[in-house]
């Protein structure tokens, strides 16, 4: 127990989070400490709130955006501080200004996640500037200075990235094969939990989010212009990490089964099976100790249990046709043979992880030319056209901004008429908790409440432990720190911790810090009940309402990755893009599909219109996702034979299935005459090719050849996996098609 505290407390203490929080400290604090020892501490102030307004937009990604970001933020705060400054003493017209401010501000979000943080800094920006009274220098002084300290940090933080360039990456990667760990857990689970396989498959749509969303930011790191031209050893270490995490991914998705077909075959005989699911769960620790290496560089793990727990596995393949017999065993056999080739190309790609962070050198160095990395990296569009794509009221952030504007304004009246003594508190708990989506801003709302009552009672404790100035300044450097390292990890901490910080930097400003602490709790409970009821009442944006747009995307990336396996088996080109990219895309598509599920199972009950069919839509493409994976895994890493027209004619049919239940969800109408012919008999045929293969070994065994040669068993499990997978993909193909005509007909009604 002690053990794993240590662990996590040296996780944390190294981590990127609490480094990246511990420079925006330091920044702050410098023209703190440093312009108030020479006596104008007026003028540090408004150099510390500039820094404080223009960091929240240095987060991982390409150097050239966050310098933008950045920069872009100065310029906002900058302008946004002066007109309200100006506009303070005319209430109507601040109130005019805050309207308009809060609206076309919050819209900044279109622009991706930097954008949001962009416009984040810009509202808080207008927010503390009703806070006048921290200022006591001329306007244009108190504006100038703010810039100054927003390009303080700018240059700080580049100096930092020029000592220590790595540290994002290196937490990136860390938190990428953690999470891969987690997949390849629950993967596991789902082979041994038979009972729980709704619950698991929720979780795993979660993690595939996450996965995604981890693996799009390190593309944009590892794969920009200037990696590409100028790449160190590390780099190169990084990107050969960043690929096997990629590989490993697909293997895992690969390891596409047939739940109800594994309990059939392996009644009885789950002791073979427990071997296999072992061996998952040994991948799944020893990524999750390699993610501690890259953070804390402790030594490289043995890979001794994998191998052992490979070996374990092949040996009862044999143990189970013993105990099955033929042919009985073969089809099982089978699947279990291809699941340990799946497993074996994994364990090749996590030594590849664990080389690389053992600093092996290799030969050659990866290659990638510009426009092929280029095309792996999903671009945000930064024109006007976005905006103005978004200005209408089937746009979730159009919709945000309207109930942000709407709450903020009622705020403002609110804490105005009734004299409230620091209404920008109010203001400032609805843009930090406020998110588009109902559930997400109902979770931070809670967790921001328990986190500043929890806060707020720790400061009472230590107020009357004592009154040393100086304790409180280190208090508020250090839960300040604390804040900012947990915000993206844990909300509710992050709150507990903002609180202490808060109170214990008015106890050196104000005598009547208890006085303090009352209003912030109470002004954060406001701001907290308000930001929930808007998101309710005002143009709710319920995720069901969206999700449409989420299931046909994902639905013809799957046909258009399917179409790029066809592909891939006629020509045997296993390195073109004309796969890779499909692929990446498929992946995205219904990670983003996952990502949108969950925000919707977070709205009220009676929001979730056909949540019924609509998880049975997205479990239904995820499984296709991996049958697919694991179809183009297999074709890329083994020799196969020619195409057949066989393939090509159920592979079709797939295809346009898949095609047609997008137009029903599209609710457009579907022809029935634009289906293959023929489908059945080519799935026979399928099925013959195989059983005639099963015949000649059969024949083989009767003759006494019990061994059998490379190539058959290459060919036999080709046959069976192309089969078993196409008729699989098919059969998917037609229950997505018929619950997509459920739907449409649901919403029509």
């Amino acid at each position: 127990m002690i053990k794993d505290w240590i662990r996590l407390a040296s996780l944390y203490f190294r981590s990127a989070h609490f480094f990246r929080a511990g420079k925006f400290t330091i920044s702050a604090l410098i023209p703190l400490l440093a312009l108030g020892l020479m006596g104008y501490s007026e003028y540090a102030i408004p150099m510390a709130i500039g820094v404080f307004l223009n960091a929240p937009s240095d987060i991982p990604g390409s150097l050239r955006r966050k310098v933008r970001g950045i920069l872009i933020s100065i310029v906002l705060t900058m302008g946004v501080t002066f007109i309200v400054s100006l506009a303070q003493p005319h209430f109507w017209l601040l109130l005019t200004v805050i309207l308009v401010f809060s609206f076309f501000i919050s819209l900044l979000a279109v622009y991706g996640f930097r954008g949001s943080l962009v416009a984040f800094s810009g509202l808080l920006s207008m927010i503390l500037s009703l806070a006048h009274g921290l200022s006591t220098i001329p306007l244009w002084t108190h504006v100038l200075l703010i810039g100054i300290g927003g390009l303080f940090y700018l240059g700080f933080s580049l100096l930092i990235h020029r000592i220590i360039p790595k540290k994002d990456e290196d937490q990136l990667l860390s938190d990428t094969l953690n999470l891969t760990g987690d997949y390849l857990a629950v993967r596991s689970e789902l082979l041994a939990k038979t009972g729980e396989r709704d619950e698991l498959s929720r979780k795993l749509f979660s993690l595939q989010s996450e996965i995604s969303e981890k693996h799009e930011v390190l593309r944009e790191l590892l794969l920009t212009k200037e990696k590409r031209v100028n790449r160190s050893h590390f780099d190169e270490k990084h990107l050969m990490i960043f690929i096997s995490l990629i590989d490993i991914y697909e293997l895992a998705l690969a390891n596409s089964l047939d739940y109800h077909k594994v309990d059939r075959l392996f009644k009885g005989h789950t002791i073979q099976l427990e071997k296999f699911i072992k061996v998952n769960s040994v991948f799944s620790e020893q990524l999750k100790i390699l993610s501690d290496s890259i953070i804390t560089k402790q030594a490289i793990p043995s890979k001794e249990p994998m191998v052992k727990a490979l070996t374990e596995a092949n040996e009862a393949i044999k143990a189970y046709i013993d105990a099955v017999g033929f042919p009985e065993a073969r089809e099982g056999a089978v699947m279990l043979k291809n699941l340990h080739d799946y497993q074996t190309l994994q364990l090749q790609k996590i030594r590849t992880v664990r080389r690389a962070l053992a600093n092996v050198r290799y030969d050659s160095k990866l290659s990638l030319k510009s426009k092929d990395a280029h095309q792996f990296i999903t671009d945000q569009e930064y024109g006007f056209n976005i905006i103005l794509e978004n200005l209408s009221i089937k746009s979730p952030i159009f919709r945000h901004s309207l109930r942000l504007t709407v709450a903020l304004t009622i705020a403002y009246i609110f804490g105005t008429a009734f004299g409230i003594t620091n209404t920008y508190w109010i203001l400032l708990t609805l843009i930090v908790i406020m998110r588009p989506n109902y559930g997400l801003t109902k979770e931070r709302s809670i967790n921001r409440i328990i986190g500043t009552l929890a806060g707020a009672a720790i400061a009472i404790v230590i107020l009357f432990l004592t009154q040393n100035p100086i304790v409180y300044g280190v208090l508020a450097a250090l839960s300040l720190t604390i804040a900012f390292s947990l915000i993206q990890q844990s909300y509710r901490y992050a709150a507990a911790f903002i609180t202490i910080n808060v109170i214990f930097v008015y106890s050196l400003i104000v005598p009547n810090a208890l006085e303090i602490i009352q209003y912030r709790v109470l002004d954060t409970v406001l701001g907290a009940v308000l930001a929930v009821i808007a998101n309710y009442l005002f143009w709710p944006s319920w995720e069901a309402m969206n999700l449409d747009k989420f299931l046909t995307e994902s639905i013809r990336s799957n046909a258009k990755y399917l179409d790029a396996i066809r592909h891939l088996y006629r020509t045997k080109e296993t390195s073109e893009l004309g796969y890779k990219i499909p692929r990446k895309e498929a992946f995205l598509s219904v990670s983003n599909l996952n990502a949108a599920f969950q925000r919707m199972s977070q709205d009220p009950k009676s929001k979730q219109k056909s949540a019924d069919l609509i998880y049975e839509m997205v479990a239904l493409n995820n499984t296709i996702l991996s049958t697919l994976a694991s179809l183009g895994t297999f074709i890329q890493h083994n020799k196969t034979t020619a195409e057949s027209v066989n393939f090509r004619t159920v592979v079709a049919y797939i295809e346009t299935t898949l095609k047609n239940a997008a137009k029903e969800i599209d609710q457009i109408d579907v022809l029935p005459s634009n289906r293959p012919e023929n489908i059945d008999v080519a799935k026979e045929n399928l099925k013959f090719s195989y059983d005639n293969l099963v015949r000649e070994r059969e024949t083989a065994v009767e003759n006494g050849n019990i061994t059998i040669e490379k190539d058959m068993l290459s060919h036999l499990q080709e046959a069976h996996l192309i089969y078993n997978q196409l008729v699989w993909l098919k059969d998917l193909s037609e229950k997505l098609e018929t619950v997509s005509k459920k739907y449409r007909k649901r919403c029509t009604e």
